[in-house]
């Protein structure tokens, strides 16, 4: 499937399951990267806008380029009524944006899916002179407690294509050739959601990798999730961990 189209139908679920950033992390941005209130920001793959909606209560202006309609659409809706915020149906490789018109550009659990040479020579065009890129990820944990061990052998064993889209595909190498040599700063943050199986089988359906309803694999996935979730529950929900990472320098 073409990746611009992967969350078309998982629009829902990406909306109300995924997580958002901690405060931490959002603070770093703006006390040591660099970003301010009169920052024009440009959050490539911007998807339902979770990170966008982070900068707009900080007070940037942020463009959303999002070449996926629905998820496009969702992201308007749910921030439509602030000024400093707009949309554009660009995507990483061509954002169709004016030349130096950017102070910052982020791109939230999205960079795995560019197309990383005609990404770093379209963040260069749009960024001003002096502006950097920052590129972030929530990583889910997947280890430290049975459920998230059983919960990762749930995605290699019954997921569609995990091993192959999974953003962890992205090496240390790849960050640091996308940078300006010796440019790459990094920090990490924790993270967390706490779930009942609802929340849990959200999550899962989220994710482009879940087969969904009417596909031969759903029922056993959801199953073997429900089983899992009985396993491990305390008081009726389990924890999502998850280290919040970011990169960013000039590109």
């Amino acid at each position: 499937m073409n990746s611009k189209e992967r969350f078309s139908n998982r629009v829902d679920t990406y909306t109300k399951y995924r997580p958002s950033y901690p405060a931490e992390a959002i603070d770093y941005l703006y006390d040591t990267v660099g970003l301010t209130a009169e920052s024009e920001v440009l959050d490539v793959g911007a998807g339902t806008g979770i990170f966008s909606r982070l900068l707009l209560d900080r007070g940037s202006r942020v463009t959303a380029a999002e070449p996926n309609e629905a998820m496009r659409e969702a992201a308007l809706a749910a921030s439509q009524d602030n000024p400093r915020f707009k949309a554009v149906p660009g995507a990483a490789e061509e954002t169709g944006l004016t030349d130096a018109s950017y102070d910052f550009i982020v791109a939230a659990q999205a960079f795995h899916w560019f197309d990383r040479a005609a990404a770093k020579r379209e963040f260069g065009r749009v960024l001003r002179p002096g502006g950097k890129a920052i590129l972030v990820w929530n990583t889910r944990l997947t280890g430290g407690t049975p459920f998230l061990e059983e919960y990762e052998r749930l995605l290699q064993n019954l997921g569609t294509d995990y091993g192959q889209v999974n953003h962890r595909n992205i090496s240390r190498d790849m960050l640091v050739d996308f940078f300006k040599p010796g440019g790459l700063k990094e920090a990490r943050f924790r993270n967390r959601q706490v779930f009942d199986f609802d929340g849990v089988a959200g999550r899962l359906l989220s994710s482009s990798y879940a087969p969904q309803p009417g596909h031969p694999g759903y029922e056993p996935m959801m199953r073997e999730l429900r089983e899992l979730f009985d396993r491990n529950q305390e008081s009726g929900t389990v924890n999502f961990d998850y280290e919040t990472e970011i990169y960013w320098g000039e590109v």
